[in-house]
C-alpha cells in the first residue's frame, strides 16, 4: 500500500494506445499534465488478422515513461499499476522471443474445434465464463501450433510485466480473459488446457493479487525514481474500468465506451448467480468477479462514420434521440460471442433522400446504444433488481448527445463518470483497495425521448433479426 502522501504510475495498455499517467494514491485522480500517450495503429488484414508490434508497442510504452521523467512526473511514486487490453495473444519461442505480432481481440483467425458430443459446452461456460469462440485462447493456441511450434505463449500484459520485471506472469484477471481459467479456483482450467493442446508450464504463472514485483536494474538505472517501487499485477481492462468508473458492487452496472463498449457488474465470486449462456464472466481480482456483455460497435463506429460523412461536427445535435426514420444495426465489426455475426454486416433500414449525415450518425449511435440495452436487461434480471447505471470511457467523455441517448434508451437515471481514464483508475482502485466515486452529472431521461425510444425499439428489434440473418447469406 502506498502512502497517501506519494503517487501512483498507472500503464494503460490499450489497442489505439499505450499511455502512462501519474495519479493520487488516495483517490486515484488523475495529476494534471502528468500524462504521455504513444499511438497504437492495428495492422488490419484481409485474412482477418489484426495485430501490433510487440516491439514497437512497448518501446513506445517505455518512451511515454521517458517523457514523464523528463518532466519531473517520476518522483514520489509509490506504487506502479497496469491496466491492459484482455484476450491478447503472443506465439514465444524456447528463448522467449515472440514468434509472432501481438495478435489482439478483433483478430478473426482460429480454426474449429470438432470435440464431439461429449463435450459440454454449457457446464465450460459455467466454469470458466467463456465459450469456444476465436476470441479465446482455446481456439487460438491449437491454430498458432498448426503452422509452427511455439514453445510458450502469453498476452500482451504478461510480456509488458516481463519486459519490466523480468518475471513472466500473469494476473488471475488477465488469465480470465484467456478462455483457460477456473474461475472458481483461480487456476487454470484442466480441460481448457487439454482442448487448447498445452499444459499449464508454457502458459504465464498466474500470481495472487497480492503479488508485487520491482523494476529490473536496466529501468532502474533509467528512471532512479522508480527503484524499489512494487509493481502490482495488471488487471483486465474491462475490469479495470467497471472499478474505475464507480461500479465496483453488484447494485451498479457500468456502462463504458470506449473503441468497443460493454456493460458490467462486479460482484463477489463466492456465491456468483449462476451464469447465464448470453453473458461473459472474468475475475476482478481474488475475490470479486465481473459479469457483462460486450459489443464490436461503440467508439470505433462513431469514429469511422464521422470520417466517412465528413461531418463538421461529431454530434447529431440538430438530430431529436429517437427521431431518426432511418433504423442503423451496428454489426460493422460484427458480434461478440456467443452471437456469430461477423464483420462486415452493417445495416441501414430505411434511407431516404431526406436523410442528412447527421441523421445517419445518430441512427448508428441509438443503434449501438440499443444493443447496450439488450446486455444492461440481460443483468438486470441476473442481479434481480434494476440496477443502478454509470456511464464512462472516451466516447462518453466526447459526446452528450450519446449520454443523453443511453438514458433515454435506458429509460432510467444515469450518472456519468467525470474521469476518462477509468481503466488506469481502477488498476489503481484494484491494487491498492481504493472506492473511486464517479464525481460526475447525474443525467435524468427526458420522458418523450424514453417514448419515442420505446417505439424504435419495436421496429428495430425485427430488423435486427433480419440482419442477422442476412449476414448468414452475405458472407
Amino acid at each position: 500500500m502506498t502512502r497517501t502522501d506519494e503517487h501512483v504510475l498507472a500503464l494503460d495498455l490499450g489497442t489505439s494506445s499505450a499511455r502512462a499517467l501519474v495519479l493520487s494514491a488516495d483517490d486515484a485522480a488523475p495529476i494534471p499534465g502528468a500524462l504521455a500517450r504513444h499511438k497504437i495503429s492495428p495492422a488490419y488484414g484481409n485474412d482477418g488478422s489484426a495485430t501490433l508490434d510487440l516491439h514497437e508497442y512497448v518501446e513506445g510504452l517505455l518512451g511515454c515513461l521517458d517523457e514523464l521523467e523528463q518532466n519531473g512526473h517520476l518522483d514520489g511514486i509509490g506504487a506502479i499499476v497496469l491496466s491492459s487490453q484482455w484476450h491478447s495473444i503472443v506465439a514465444l519461442d524456447n528463448r522467449g522471443a515472440a514468434r509472432t505480432p501481438v495478435i489482439t481481440w478483433a483478430d478473426t483467425r482460429s480454426i474449429d474445434l470438432g470435440l464431439g458430443p461429449s463435450f459440454d459446452e454449457q457446464a465450460f461456460h459455467a466454469r470458466t465464463g467463456t465459450w469456444l469462440h476465436r476470441l479465446y485462447w482455446t481456439r487460438r493456441i491449437p491454430w498458432l501450433l498448426s503452422d509452427d511450434s511455439p514453445a510458450a505463449f502469453a498476452g500482451l500484459p504478461d510480456l509488458v510485466l516481463e519486459r519490466l520485471t523480468g518475471e513472466r506472469a500473469t494476473s488471475v484477471s488477465v488469465a480470465s480473459g484467456t478462455g483457460t481459467l477456473d474461475l472458481a479456483t483461480g487456476a487454470y482450467d484442466a480441460e481448457a488446457l487439454d482442448i487448447a493442446g498445452v499444459k499449464a508450464d508454457r502458459l504465464p504463472s498466474i500470481v495472487p493479487t497480492g503479488w508485487t514485483g520491482t523494476l529490473s536494474k536496466e529501468y532502474e538505472r533509467r528512471w532512479p525514481g522508480l527503484v524499489g517501487v512494487p509493481v502490482h499485477p495488471p488487471t483486465g481492462d474491462g475490469a479495470a474500468s467497471n472499478v474505475g468508473t464507480g461500479g465496483y458492487d453488484a447494485g451498479v452496472a457500468a456502462v463504458t465506451v470506449g473503441t468497443s463498449a460493454a456493460v458490467r457488474v462486479v460482484h463477489p465470486i463466492e456465491n456468483a448467480p449462476e451464469l447465464p449462456w448470453e453473458l461473459w464472466r472474468y475475475r476482478v481480482d481474488d475475490k470479486r468477479a465481473v459479469t457483462g456483455m460486450a459489443f464490436s460497435a461503440a467508439g470505433n463506429l462513431h469514429a469511422w462514420l464521422t470520417g466517412v460523412l465528413r461531418l463538421k461536427s461529431d454530434e447529431p445535435t440538430d438530430v431529436e434521440i429517437g427521431a431518426s426514420h432511418a433504423i442503423a444495426i451496428p454489426f460493422m465489426a460484427g458480434t461478440r460471442p456467443p452471437a456469430v455475426v461477423p464483420g462486415g454486416s452493417g445495416v441501414y433500414f430505411g434511407l431516404s433522400f431526406d436523410d442528412s449525415p447527421a441523421d445517419l450518425l445518430a441512427a448508428a449511435l441509438q443503434g449501438a446504444s440499443l444493443e447496450i440495452d439488450r446486455g444492461l436487461r440481460t443483468l438486470d434480471r441476473l442481479f434481480d433488481r434494476q440496477l443502478d447505471v454509470v456511464l464512462g470511457g472516451g466516447g462518453i467523455d466526447a459526446s452528450e448527445w450519446w449520454r443523453r441517448c443511453l438514458t433515454a434508451t435506458f429509460a432510467r437515471p444515469t450518472t456519468v463518470c467525470a474521469e476518462p481514464e477509468v481503466g488506469a483508475r481502477g488498476a489503481a482502485a484494484v491494487a491498492l483497495g481504493l472506492s473511486p466515486e464517479p464525481g460526475g452529472e447525474h443525467l435524468t431521461p427526458v420522458p418523450d425521448e424514453v417514448s419515442r425510444v420505446a417505439d424504435l425499439r419495436l421496429r428495430y428489434e425485427p430488423l435486427r433479426q433480419l440482419a442477422v440473418q442476412a449476414s448468414k447469406v452475405f458472407n
